[in-house]
């Protein structure tokens, strides 16, 4: 999806409460982006991090990078739970918020579904889906359990690509900063609630 043309007016959410999943890649920006996008928006907004959620847990974390098991997803679908509690109780009480996940096409049922179903039917997904050599390299200044091997990195980028077709918007945020990037997203959203995707 292209950037709007200089001095196009931005698109307003307005004072819209709005649900918002962000989906992408390790790499893509999810959380840079939904963070920006929540500090700057003038009505009051959450950014939930499903990956800060994760690493609630201390003693015990089972970190998927040493093999996806029982134990990592009991703990992943835990913090999808914790973090539509929480996006559900904001909502409730006037305030906007915007997840951000890596949620696969091919797993609809884990992934889109279970937001829907944590967070209600008035979820905005939107996919970022950057190159992948800008992915590979944004991935290259992460530390710790963050950052993934590059083949891991390629191997879900790829899986990524099965959005396009799905009907989401799409944001290649390739060639774009970070607050570009936001207000391509407000665009996105504009047109969403004007006309909501199917999913």
């Amino acid at each position: 999806m292209p950037s709007p043309p200089p001095g196009t007016a931005r698109a307003d959410t307005g004072s819209t409460t709005l649900a918002v999943l962000l989906i992408g890649p390790a790499g893509a920006g999810k959380t840079s982006v939904a963070k920006f996008w929540a500090e700057h928006r003038r009505v009051p907004t959450s950014h939930i991090s499903l990956d800060d959620v994760r690493e609630w847990v201390r003693s015990g974390f089972a970190d998927p990078q040493s093999g996806w098991n029982d134990h990592s997803e009991a703990q992943y679908r835990l913090a999808r739970r914790t973090c539509g509690f929480a996006a559900r109780n904001f909502l409730a009480n006037g305030i906007s918020c915007i997840l951000d996940d890596a949620v696969f096409p091919d797993r609809p049922v884990v992934g889109l579904g279970g937001w829907k179903r944590h967070v209600g039917p008035g979820l905005l997904p939107v996919v970022l889906l950057p190159g992948l050599e800008v992915v590979l390299e944004r991935n290259a200044q992460r530390s710790g359990n963050r950052r993934l091997t590059d083949d891991e990195v390629a191997r879900i980028h790829g899986r990524m690509a099965g959005w396009y077709g799905s009907g989401l918007p799409i944001i290649d945020n390739s060639q774009l900063d970070v607050p570009a990037t936001a207000r391509l997203l407000d665009d996105v959203l504009a047109r969403a609630i004007a006309s909501p995707p199917q999913w």
